[in-house]
């Protein structure tokens, strides 16, 4: 179990993470830039399992988002081979853990396998409660609430009655809390379009490492980072 240096009064309920640098730590490296994917995958399991030890009771990470589509076939396929394996190997692992995973995002151009894969993985790990894996694939913020939108229209609801409260009803996973922090790797400073409803008042966390290379140390800083600061939500 990991242990923080000093006692923490404030635990973040929900830890977002946005795994930036995979290829530019491969090339540094000297291994072929889709095998940092790989290894960006094996770090997040490891730093999931590290958050839960803490008590943090979410963690969300962004694993590839709907603007990913425009990479090279080459590397679509590669991660898409890898989002197979870890929804179908990977997650008995994270089961064993009694760790529930949760997939977040839009089923659009998805293959029937991997959304299957999804289903069971998700079926299989729903009575876990040792913490909450959400994995952000296919998924992008704006996309997000224009599909919240959608849903509200198809109810027939009316434009005076449509108030945050529905629109968060009405999103991928309402009932999951927002998140507290979000940590962003590889020294890029911002969002990108992860959780852009979700985290309006998130406090934010830039790191200069590239994901691979980001620690359990590292998370434990961010974390003692993180209750060192006064959130007033607009107060």
């Amino acid at each position: 179990m990991s242990e923080l240096a000093t006692p923490i009064k404030n635990v973040p309920t929900h830890l977002g993470l946005i795994l930036d640098g995979n290829r530019r730590w491969a090339k540094e490296h000297g291994i072929p830039s889709l095998e940092g994917h790989k290894r960006g995958y094996q770090r997040l399991k490891k730093i999931a399992i590290a958050a839960f030890d803490m008590k943090i009771k979410y963690v969300s990470a962004y694993v590839f988002s709907v603007e990913n589509w425009k990479r090279s076939k080459e590397e679509v396929e590669y991660l898409m081979s890898l989002l197979l394996w870890v929804s179908k190997v990977e997650t008995k692992k994270l089961n064993k853990k009694n760790i529930c995973v949760k997939f977040v995002g839009s089923k659009n151009g998805l293959s029937k396998e991997i959304l299957k894969a999804m289903e069971d993985a998700e079926f299989k790990t729903k009575d876990n409660n040792g913490g909450t894996l959400a994995l952000c694939l296919n998924y992008g913020g704006q996309q997000e609430i224009a599909d919240a939108v959608k849903k509200i229209i198809e109810q027939g609801i009316k434009a005076e009655d449509v108030t945050p409260d529905l629109i968060q009803k009405n999103m991928y996973e309402p009932d999951m809390p927002k998140p507290d922090l979000i940590i962003r790797t590889s020294g890029e400073q911002r969002l990108s379009g992860f959780l852009l409803w979700e985290s309006a008042y998130s406090e934010l966390k830039f790191v200069n490492k590239h994901w691979p290379a980001f620690t359990i140390k590292d998370l434990e800083k961010a974390i003692e980072d993180y209750d060192q600061r006064e959130r007033r939500y607009g107060k």
